[in-house]
């Protein structure tokens, strides 16, 4: 599971078998965490055991670094699936 950044307490990161989802980011901190879609902007899908209040920390922190994780996450997804042209 290729780690995108890391910021203070919180890991950010997707696993390999996600390439056949639309672009997403999880987020764990200690027994939390959360799944984010990255397009067309950043949105919660699910969330494991963060309060509203550090969903909008982790929200902003997936902004400020919006074209960082999509670029991870293109360099892992389409390099390896050979599809990059497609999405």
């Amino acid at each position: 599971m290729p780690t995108a950044l890391r910021v203070g307490p919180y890991r950010v990161y997707f696993y390999s078998y996600d390439c056949v989802e639309p672009r997403h980011m999880h987020v764990d901190r200690d027994s939390s965490s959360a799944k984010f879609w990255l397009d067309p902007d950043v949105a919660l899908e699910v969330n494991h055991g963060y309060s509203r209040r550090e969903l909008r920390t982790i929200e902003s922190l997936l902004r400020e670094n919006l074209e960082r994780l999509r670029h991870e996450w293109d360099d892992f997804c389409y390099s390896n699936t050979g599809s990059g042209a497609d999405r």
